[in-house]
């Protein structure tokens, strides 16, 4: 009997080996100077920052969801890597968390290295806009577990905050406002029920024509990552929320306290075409516990903020607190 190698079972060593030396120098481009080593070793390794009082570690992590069987169906890998990273670091900024450094895994059914680079290429490029370094990751090939061509993916990211910056919701007050940050699209939630409505019930195919673009890109337009302008106005925010899977009205109360009631105003909401056609085919109150509705972040500040926050941003208002019962009132 012919003896089995781990390549007969589903698993190429060398093509991992070879997917670690397509991926180096996209991986190093998001090194700083408080990384400690180089690729490789078993763990990364990240010196904390210096200039903290006293700094508190925070993790996040998450997924892309069915968002990656439109990538993987058209072929299209580029982009959900961003996905990936902007899932992490944008609720790592809800505590008040800058991100420090970030870690994938990859677990495919057959590891096919440019597909894998290019994934990663999109992990780096993520990173380098939340301006965090990517130290480490994972590639599973698990023949058995996924077909050849499926794969999924998870992300860590670790940040770093002050102690006493945490508690957000003890600073939340009535009368403070709410200011929106668009989204660049669906994101990276809600992809069961678009691909159910555009697939499904409407047929459509992924090049067809949508909103003047082929419908398969306005589909995988990559989630925004706010850090960089949360940074910038870090010292004017009082409460963020990252407006994700339960959109706006789930969200957004996490972060007040049990008598503030948020007033957003509907008609103030910047929707993207895209949500505006959806919502022909789903109920509203569906359509704003589904999806962010153009709204990728919301701010709270107070209103002697709003001016310059506006003038240096593309956030806008779309409501203010009052005192009330903890939620959300959409009006």
């Amino acid at each position: 009997m012919d003896k089995l190698s781990y390549k007969d079972a589903g698993v190429d060593i060398d093509a991992g080996n070879s997917f670690v030396e397509a991926i180096k120098e996209d991986v190093k481009a998001t090194f700083n100077s408080n990384v400690i080593g180089g690729i490789g070793s078993f763990a990364g390794a990240y010196a904390l920052p210096k200039g903290f009082k006293e700094p508190v570690l925070l993790g996040a992590t998450d997924g892309v969801g069915t968002k990656l069987k439109i990538a993987i169906e058209a072929k299209k890998f580029d982009s959900v890597g961003i996905d990936l990273v902007a899932m992490c670091v944008n609720d790592l900024i809800c505590n008040f968390a800058e991100p420090l450094f970030f870690l994938d895994y990859y677990a495919t059914g057959k590891l096919k290295t440019n597909e894998a680079a290019s994934v990663v290429k999109g992990i780096a490029k993520g990173c380098l806009e939340a301006e965090c370094a990517l130290i480490g990751g994972e590639t599973a090939e698990m023949p058995g577990m996924y077909s050849e061509d499926d794969f999924d993916l998870a992300g860590f990211a670790v940040g770093v905050a002050e102690k006493d910056e945490l508690d957000r919701v003890s600073r939340v007050q009535p009368n403070q406002v709410l200011l929106a940050l668009p989204s660049s699209g669906v994101h990276s939630n809600g992809y069961s029920l678009v691909r159910k409505l555009f697939f499904d019930k409407l047929q459509m195919k992924l090049e067809d024509e949508f909103l003047g673009k082929a419908l398969v890109e306005i589909l995988l337009e990559p989630t925004r990552i706010y850090v960089k302008e949360f940074k910038a106005n870090k010292d004017k925010i009082i409460a963020l929320s990252h407006i994700t899977g339960g959109g706006i009205v789930e969200n957004l109360p996490r972060v007040l306290p049990n008598n503030i009631e948020a007033i957003v105003y509907k008609e103030k909401i910047k929707t993207l075409p895209i949500f505006d056609f959806i919502a022909k085919y789903v109920d509203e109150d569906e359509m704003y516990r589904t999806f962010n509705m153009g709204v990728g972040m919301i701010w709270i500040v107070e209103e002697e903020n709003v001016d310059n926050i506006v003038k240096n941003s593309d956030a806008y208002v779309i409501g203010e607190l009052k005192n009330g019962q903890k939620g959300v009132k959409l009006i």
